[in-house]
């Protein structure tokens, strides 16, 4: 017998003798009633070795519609039926998604993350965030490593520190992306609250249960990169899998100058600061002025996007996330681009720069 005819007739035993029923938190792949069919539901016909790659997944978690057409060779009710399947795979057919299926063999079972080639391809397959054989409803990143402790691989136990496999210190980042462990550091002025509390004490703008701290059980004052980054869909399957939106994004935000503003523009945004009163300059006395843009005699410019002075992640430079897009914003007449604070109990500052053809040498606020 061939070692393929043995490995099929080891595979098809699970077909008749399911593995036991676990408890809830244990992994959700070695549960009885997700997986009635045990291993052989993943691991049938392909190498245990490499689990047949993101393709398996679909298995289960694929557009029920194709699943007569692509698996044809899987045994009839292999898949299990019942349950709650999630569709992941409508998520990567969207415009926006991570690369999971946009090439085969970029993937290797021994990489390191994060990476420390800088010709690696960059990709993001299914095991690269999840591990099939740990995770469970109660600890979804269960068995992910690589998180580094010096030399020393160590469990991630928080959503940023998986994201940071790839978008922190990896030498492969595309020549436009940043390093989001450098940008959300809690050592930066400012940062969005996802390794912990932000440093600006009255963010004003903010809607309930956001708060700059916690004090009560019903206060948010940390957020996760999937508040932000995931299905513009809410009752699709929760992750960054894909969206319609650039990013990756859960709403639309646009980075585009001269634009007008509208509660579409920066829908992202407004799912936390409040639009009213962003536009009522209760935090900045000139925030309308400068998402709206200004007309009268002999002016007419259109407003600016939010993040031509705010960064979306952090600053390594400045309170309030103040980053400026260097697209947009450019030296002033002396030759300098920077905003210094002012402010001890209230927003002061100073910016020294040119936008929009106005010299600020410097505007004082």
């Amino acid at each position: 017998m061939s070692l393929h005819s043995i490995l099929i007739a080891f595979l098809m035993m699970f077909i008749t003798t399911p593995i036991l029923a676990v408890e809830s938190n244990q992994p959700s792949h070695l549960d009885v009633h997700n997986v009635p069919k045990g291993c052989a539901t993943c691991h049938y016909g392909v190498n245990f070795k490499t689990g047949g790659g993101p393709n398996v997944c679909l298995i289960c978690h694929g557009d029920p519609s194709k699943l007569k057409q692509e698996y044809k060779f899987m045994p009839k009710g292999f898949a299990p039926q019942g349950i709650n399947l999630k569709n992941i795979e409508t998520e990567f057919r969207k415009l926006y998604h991570h690369p999971t299926f946009d090439g085969a063999g970029k993937h290797k079972v021994n990489e390191v993350l994060p990476e420390i080639d800088v010709r690696a391809l960059r990709h993001a397959v299914c095991v690269d965030c999840h591990n099939p054989h740990n995770v469970s409803a109660a600890n979804k990143f269960a068995g992910i490593k690589d998180k580094r402790m010096g030399n020393l691989p160590v469990a991630i136990s928080s959503e940023y520190e998986l994201c940071y496999k790839c978008h922190g210190d990896s030498a492969n980042l595309p020549g436009r992306s940043t390093n989001k462990r450098v940008e959300f550091s809690k050592n930066n002025p400012s940062f969005h609250p996802v390794e912990a509390d932000g440093k600006n004490a009255a963010v004003v703008s903010l809607i309930k249960p956001y708060k700059e701290k916690k004090f009560s059980p019903g206060d948010v004052s940390t957020i996760s990169c999937s508040d932000c980054h995931g299905s513009d869909n809410s009752s699709a399957p929760q992750g960054p899998h894909g969206s319609n939106y650039e990013y990756i994004l859960v709403d639309n935000f646009s980075i585009k100058d001269n634009q007008p503003e509208n509660a579409f523009n920066y829908a992202l945004c407004y799912r936390c600061h409040n639009r009213t009163s962003i536009l009522s300059d209760e935090s900045f006395k000139y925030h309308s002025l400068h998402i709206n843009g200004r007309t009268g005699i002999n002016v007419s410019a259109s407003g600016t996007s939010c993040y031509t002075c705010h960064s979306s992640h952090g600053s390594t430079e400045n309170k309030y996330l103040i980053r400026f897009n260097k697209e947009v914003v450019f030296p002033n007449s002396r030759g300098m681009l920077k905003f210094v604070e002012k402010g001890v109990s209230t927003f002061r500052g100073e910016c020294y720069l040119t936008c929009h053809g106005v010299d600020h040498d410097p505007k004082k606020y």
